[in-house]
């Protein structure tokens, strides 16, 4: 067997009990989806996104749609 050579050995992590384990994981869990109305066709659409439905977005036009 080699010598130690005061080298520092690899450790195993600290284990975490259930418990603590939901803890750190509370914040993971799926939300829903918030919606908003659209200012012009009053469709629901996502905030802060052009609505798929006008193609408005804060007031104009931004994609054209038939």
């Amino acid at each position: 067997m080699a010598p130690y050579n005061g080298l520092l050995m690899a450790l195993p992590k600290t284990r975490y009990a259930h418990a603590r384990q939901g803890e750190r994981r509370a914040h993971l869990a799926i939300k829903r989806i918030q919606l908003v109305e659209c200012s012009q066709c009053h469709q629901p659409k996502r905030p802060h996104a052009i609505c798929r439905n006008c193609g408005y977005y804060d007031g104009r036009e931004v994609i054209k749609t038939d």
